[in-house]
């Protein structure tokens, strides 16, 4: 894990990443001895930058009290655009959608300084490798119960995610531990498109 230091993060960039739709933004942050400041998301700026056209509708926080918090992975039908507040996750997402690209799999530690803008159908997860941190995220539609998701076990040795904590120290909720592998999951998405 590597310490955030804002001096790090002093312009705005938008990069492509090997999932296609995905991209890792270093955001601008002004540190002085009394703390930080961020502009953590401004249309304009991003979509000038390379950021694909966005339009918010809810932003949402998980405050996650112990460091291992292990949550995912979900492919909303939404895009996402992730930040923290504070602290360090590891990150990870699996490409769920249809196509050349399924299976995928991309990690990317995201502190105060790291976004990252997660496309409809990518799978999402991360754990926290610090205590108390705030994990948000702007999406642009809005949740609703009746909202279908594309779920991905965490720990799927064929999609092989290298988590910095390991399954057995991590916490994870019951429902998250339950969901299907990748394979179990090809066989849902044949029988639904076949």
């Amino acid at each position: 894990m590597s310490e955030f230091n804002p001096n790090n993060y002093q312009e705005l960039t938008v990069k492509t990443t090997s999932i296609t739709g995905l991209y890792e933004i270093d955001l601008i942050v002004n540190g002085d001895n009394r703390g930080w400041f961020k502009e953590n998301y401004q249309q304009e700026k991003m979509e000038k930058a390379g950021l694909p056209h966005f339009v918010p509708v809810q932003n949402n926080f998980s405050y996650n009290k112990e460091m291992g918090v292990t949550r995912g992975l979900h492919a909303e039908p939404w895009d996402k655009f992730i930040s923290v507040a504070n602290g360090v996750v590891f990150g990870a997402w699996v490409d769920l959608r249809l196509g050349d690209g399924f299976g995928k799999s991309l990690t990317i530690e995201i502190n105060p300084g790291k976004a990252v803008f997660v496309p409809r159908g990518v799978a999402n997860g991360y754990q926290t490798l610090e205590k108390d941190i705030t994990y948000t995220y702007l999406v642009n539609d809005y949740w609703s119960p009746t909202t279908k998701y594309t779920f991905l076990n965490l720990f799927d040795p064929d999609v092989a995610i290298n988590w910095p904590i390991p399954q057995e120290k991590a916490i994870v909720s019951d429902k998250d531990k339950h969901h299907p592998t990748i394979a179990q999951l090809m066989i849902e998405l044949a029988k639904n498109n076949g």
